[in-house]
């Protein structure tokens, strides 16, 4: 990069723009600008890692125009303690510089010089519609077209079952509404009736909102029902759903009961915990309880590897991931497993 010009940071600010980052990796969350300041400079790990990468959507305008914001999706590489990559975060910086300058809200065709970026990826529908969603709001901006059906399908007046012409964007802009005139209350009574077609792709969407009380109450009671009913699909949606719920209580007592229940050894389950509910694993009692169920699924290993080498790299569970490695009261199990990642 030039000297002026040291961090990406430093490049928006150049260019004259308004911006704000995001992760996209794990869910759709704002990271303030002084994280992403430690970030840059690695005085911190990536706080939300996904498989060895940041996954970023930065926006940003030209606050004297009335130009819609733009935004890159930026896959960027982490090192083995889930630091930034420096080396490469220059590299996306110095191609950037040599398409478009510091001009970066210039003419519409200029954006498009970056496409072929190496670090520039296109996010799946649900967090496109999800980071769609969220920038509405963050820019007080209305909804999509979408959102008005979306809401009207929710509250039972279309019927259960005229579900197909519910769109993922008005299902987006519903969760990311979610505390907005009676959105909370409608989730409440339409969950237990909504198609799988629906509580699918809502629940990928309730992950990035912080739902109150009321529909974390919903939600844990959806929980034990499909506990009680054996319905895995159920469960899934709903453990989701309540994921990012600001009742933390009730997340808590809901990974409780599925862990201590016959799918808590399931290897779906799982892999929802350790990439929703990661969060939660930080208690070493809860931590040690997930791996045992782990590594207990299979014993070819290949589901073990691959949620120890995730939980490993979050930088919050890290350290009681480590300690797990020289704990003396894992069982036999715990212990084959950790072996094999170190003989493989």
């Amino acid at each position: 990069m030039s000297d002026n010009i040291a961090t990406l940071a430093q490049l928006l600010d150049a260019a004259g723009t308004t911006w704000r980052v995001f992760d996209i990796g794990r869910r759709v969350q704002k990271i303030d600008k002084a994280t992403f300041a430690d970030i840059e400079s690695t005085t911190i790990a990536y706080p939300y890692p996904l498989a060895q990468h940041a996954l970023l959507a930065i926006q940003f305008w030209d606050p004297k125009a009335s130009s819609e914001p733009y935004v890159w999706f930026l896959k960027m590489p982490l090192d083995e303690q889930s630091k930034l990559v420096a080396a490469s975060r220059d590299h996306f910086a110095n191609m950037v510089l040599e398409a478009i300058g510091t001009s970066l809200t210039g003419a519409e065709g200029e954006q498009s010089k970056l496409d072929n970026n190496p670090y520039v990826f296109t996010p799946n529908a649900n967090k496109r519609a999800a980071f769609n969603a969220r920038i509405k709001v963050e820019l007080r901006q209305s909804a999509s077209q979408y959102y008005e059906h979306a809401q009207l399908y929710l509250s039972g007046k279309l019927g259960w079952q005229d579900w197909q012409s519910v769109a993922v964007q008005g299902l987006a802009d519903f969760a990311a509404r979610i505390d907005h005139q009676d959105n909370e209350a409608l989730l409440c009574q339409a969950w237990s009736q909504l198609p799988a077609q629906v509580r699918q792709p809502l629940a990928a969407q309730l992950e990035n909102s912080e739902l109150g009380t009321e529909a974390a109450q919903t939600l844990l009671t959806s929980i034990n029902q499909a506990i009680q009913h054996q319905d895995k699909a159920l469960l899934i949606d709903a453990l989701r759903a309540i994921s990012s719920a600001r009742a933390v209580g009730l997340v808590e007592q809901a990974l409780g009961q599925v862990m201590n229940s016959d799918y808590g050894q399931d290897a779906d389950i799982c892999q929802v915990i350790a990439g929703r509910l990661w969060a939660y694993l930080e208690a070493p009692q809860t931590l040690a309880q997930f791996l045992e169920h782990c590594c207990r699924i299979d014993t070819e290993q290949p589901l073990f590897a691959s949620i120890f080498a995730d939980l490993v790299a979050i930088p919050m569970l890290r350290p009681h991931v480590l300690a797990i490695l020289r704990s003396e009261q894992r069982s036999d199990a715990l212990s084959r497993a950790i072996g094999g990642l170190f003989s493989s």
